[in-house]
C-alpha cells in the first residue's frame, strides 16, 4: 500500500535525503503517556503497526487503536495512533500530535479524529450532527477552534470562498507575494518574479501561480529559498532579505484575492525574531502558516468529500479568544458551489499538471439558510510560534495536551510500551520490545516521509518519496497514524527546528486550558 502524495514533494531517492541523527534525545519523562491499562474503553487494533519517517529523521513507530476521546463539549470513539517509540527532542514535552486535515482516500486507513467524531452513522459521538467544517485564527497570545464553522463575531465582512487545488489537502493558488510600506502599497517588491521562460510556457490566459498550504501547525511563512529551477528569475527569501525593515507588510494573492500579513504578524516582538523562512530543499510551493492565522480566520469546509474549500475573512481584532469551551447557534456564509465548477485537482507526479487549467477566483459566501451549531475550543498560543489544545482520552478521561495542525491528518498520542495490558503486548511484533530498540531508532539514520503498508517490502521502480517503502516484514501492516499529509509534516518538522525550544511550553503550561 502507498498513499499519494502532492507536487510540493520532493521526487528524489531515499538515500538522497539522508541526514544526521538528532544530537539530543528524545525524552518520555517530559510528556504525558497514555495508560491504556486503567482505560475500560481501550481497544488495540494489534495487526495495525506504523512506522513514520520524515525528512528531518524524525520516527515515529507504535500501533492504532480505538479510544473515546474528548475534544471541547464533544466526545466519541474514535481511531488513534498510539505512539511506542520516537527518536525526535522536537517532541519533548508534547504529549501527541491532533491534525486537522482531510480524510485520505484509502479505504483502509482511519479516519482523522474530526472526520470521526462527525460522522453521521458514529453512534458513539455525541458531534454527528455537526457540520463537517471548523475554523481557526490566533490572536498574539492565544488561539481558538471553532467546530462546525465560525462565530461571526470573529470575523469583519464578508467571507471569500475557493475550492482548494487537491481533494485531500487544503492546498491554495499563489500568483503573488510582494513585501513593502503598508504607506506606500503600490511600491511594494514582487517576491514571486515568475521568469519569462516559465510565464511563455503556460497555455493562454493562464495566470503562474506556486501552490500553497494553509497550515497551523508551521510557524511562520516559509518561501521559496531558490529559483525553482528556472521558474522564478530571483529567490524569495533573498529579495525578501535584501528588502527588510521594521514596519514593512506582506501582501499575498490567494486565487485572485490578496491579503495582507502586517508586521505585527510576521515579526514575533516578544521574541525579537522574523517569522519567515526558506523552504526545504526540493519544496516547490509555499506554507502559509501561524502568521497568517493572527490577521485572518480560515474557515476549513470538509462537507463535500474530496471537494474541501477554504474561507477566509479579516480577522475582528477587538474579538477575544475563549478560555473555556462554549457553543452557539449563528446563520453563516456558506461556499457559493454553484459558482465553483468541477475543478482539476493537482496531480500526485508533477507540479506541472497543476498549471494547466486556470485558476479558480475566491467569491464571497453567501448566507445559510438555517442556523448552525458552533463549538468554541480555547487553544494556547505562546509567542505565535506553536498552537497546542487540551483533550481527554480513555474512560476515565486522561488529560493530554497536543499539537493543533492542520496540515495533516495526524492523530497520536504516546504511551509506554511497559504499560501496556499484557495480552496487547503479546501480540505485538517482538521487535517492538527488543531492548534496544529505542536506541537503535535514535541511531538510525533518517529518510523522507514513508508509508508502509501491508505487501511487498520493495518497490520496483521509483516514485514519489511517499512511495518508497522500508524493509519489514510483508505480513506487517503499517497505517500512518490517521492518513499523515505526506508532503506537510516532513517539512513542518524541518522547520520547527528553529522554534524547537517552544515545545517545552507545552509541558509548562499544559494546564493552561480547561475543557
Amino acid at each position: 500500500m502507498s498513499s499519494p502524495c502532492y507536487p510540493l514533494l520532493l521526487l528524489v531517492s531515499v538515500s538522497a535525503l539522508v541526514v544526521a541523527a538528532f544530537d539530543t534525545a528524545y525524552d518520555p519523562t517530559s510528556s504525558r503517556q497514555f495508560d491504556p491499562a486503567v482505560s475500560s474503553s481501550f481497544k488495540a487494533e494489534v495487526t495495525q503497526t506504523f512506522e513514520l519517517n520524515y525528512a528531518d529523521t524524525t520516527r515515529l513507530r507504535g500501533f492504532t487503536a480505538e479510544e473515546f476521546v474528548e475534544l471541547g463539549q464533544f466526545r466519541a470513539r474514535v481511531p488513534v495512533g498510539i505512539i511506542t517509540d520516537c527518536n525526535s527532542p522536537d517532541f519533548n514535552g508534547v504529549d501527541g500530535i491532533l491534525g486537522f486535515g482531510c480524510k485520505k482516500q484509502r479505504a483502509n486507513l482511519p479516519k482523522p479524529l474530526f472526520w470521526a467524531m462527525t460522522d453521521p452513522k458514529n453512534m458513539e459521538s455525541n458531534a454527528r450532527h455537526i457540520q463537517r467544517k471548523f475554523s481557526f485564527f490566533s490572536s498574539q497570545d492565544a488561539a481558538e477552534l471553532q467546530l462546525g464553522g465560525y462565530d461571526p463575531e470573529t470575523v469583519e465582512g464578508d467571507l471569500y470562498f475557493v475550492p482548494t487545488s487537491s481533494a485531500r489537502d487544503f492546498i491554495v493558488d499563489v500568483s503573488s507575494l510582494r513585501f513593502g510600506d503598508p504607506l506606500h502599497p503600490s511600491a511594494a517588491v514582487e517576491l514571486l518574479q515568475f521568469s519569462q521562460m516559465y510565464t511563455s510556457s503556460q497555455p493562454a490566459g493562464q495566470t503562474p501561480h506556486l501552490p500553497a498550504i494553509m497550515d497551523s501547525g508551521t510557524s511562520c511563512l516559509v518561501i521559496p529559498g531558490n529559483t525553482l529551477d528556472g521558474t522564478l528569475n530571483d529567490s524569495p527569501f533573498s529579495l525578501f532579505a535584501k528588502n527588510w525593515a521594521t514596519g514593512k507588510s506582506f501582501w499575498i494573492t490567494i486565487n485572485g484575492r490578496q491579503f495582507e500579513i502586517p508586521f505585527e504578524s510576521w515579526f514575533l516582538l516578544k521574541s525579537n525574531e522574523t517569522c519567515v523562512q526558506e523552504t526545504p530543499a526540493g519544496m516547490n510551493g509555499l506554507l502559509v502558516g501561524d502568521v497568517f492565522f493572527r490577521s485572518w480566520l480560515v474557515l476549513f469546509d470538509m462537507t463535500v468529500e474530496n471537494r474541501p474549500l477554504i474561507g477566509i475573512g479579516k480577522l475582528n481584532q477587538h474579538y477575544a479568544p475563549v478560555k473555556e469551551a462554549v457553543s452557539g447557534f449563528y446563520t453563516l456564509e456558506q461556499a457559493p458551489l454553484a459558482k465553483f465548477p468541477v475543478k482539476r485537482r493537482i496531480s500526485t507526479q508533477s507540479l506541472a499538471a497543476t498549471q494547466t487549467q486556470s485558476l479558480a477566483v475566491m467569491m464571497p459566501g453567501v448566507p445559510e439558510a438555517s442556523s448552525t451549531e458552533v463549538a468554541q475550543v480555547p487553544v494556547f498560543n505562546k509567542k505565535g510560534t506553536q498552537y497546542f489544545v487540551d483533550l481527554k482520552m480513555g474512560t476515565p478521561p486522561q488529560k493530554f495536551t497536543v499539537i493543533f495542525d492542520t496540515g495533516s491528518s495526524v492523530f497520536g498520542v504516546f504511551v509506554k510500551k511497559d504499560k501496556l495490558p499484557p495480552a496487547v503486548q503479546a501480540e505485538l511484533p517482538a521487535t517492538m520490545f527488543d531492548k534496544d530498540s529505542s536506541v537503535s531508532l535514535r541511531q538510525q539514520r533518517g529518510g523522507p516521509v514513508v508509508l508502509l503498508g501491508e505487501g511487498s517490502s520493495s518497490m520496483s521502480e521509483p516514485r514519489s518519496i511517499s512511495e518508497y517503502l522500508l524493509g519489514m516484514d510483508s505480513t506487517t501492516m503499517a497505517l500512518a497514524l490517521v492518513a499523515i499529509n505526506c508532503f506537510a509534516l516532513s517539512a513542518i518538522l524541518y522547520i520547527r527546528h528553529s522554534f524547537r525550544r517552544q515545545r517545552s511550553l507545552a509541558s509548562q503550561h499544559r494546564d493552561a486550558l480547561v475543557i
